[in-house]
């Protein structure tokens, strides 16, 4: 028992160190873990699949912390998949590319979005899916 709590500790140290960025704006990293526990809960919950290199990805970060901060989206998990990195979440989901939004309702997909860097657009999908 005690070398469990001991990874969960150590696991979760340093999942904190990994997104500090990520805590302060208010968006999770995916974890498989926590994702599921959201989607048992019937959260609904916007995904945004995002690389640091990516041009279309930037572009789509103000819009994006626009609906964040709107008061529609209390409640809404926001989260952050990395598209370099979380490939099983991109397998499981048919994600081919990165700047891809999906808003899930419990388990249910009920919006995606693809490369739209137009805020109008954007928000419209997304909030299509709430």
């Amino acid at each position: 028992m005690l070398k469990k709590l001991q990874i969960f500790l150590l696991s979760l140290v340093a999942l904190v160190a990994a997104v500090p960025a990520l805590a302060a704006s208010g968006w999770t990293a995916y974890e498989p873990e926590s994702f599921a526990a959201a989607q048992a809960a019937g959260k609904t919950i916007v995904v945004d699949v995002h690389a640091d290199w990516c041009p279309t990805c930037r572009a789509q970060q103000p819009t994006l912390e626009k609906m964040r901060a709107d008061k529609r989206f209390a409640g809404v998990v926001f989260v952050k998949v990395n598209f370099d990195k979380d490939k099983d979440f991109l397998r499981a989901h048919r994600i081919p590319r990165q700047s891809t939004i999906v808003v899930f309702k419990g388990r249910n997909e009920t919006a995606r979005s693809i490369a739209e860097t137009r805020p109008d657009k954007l928000s419209a999908a997304v909030l299509a899916g709430l």
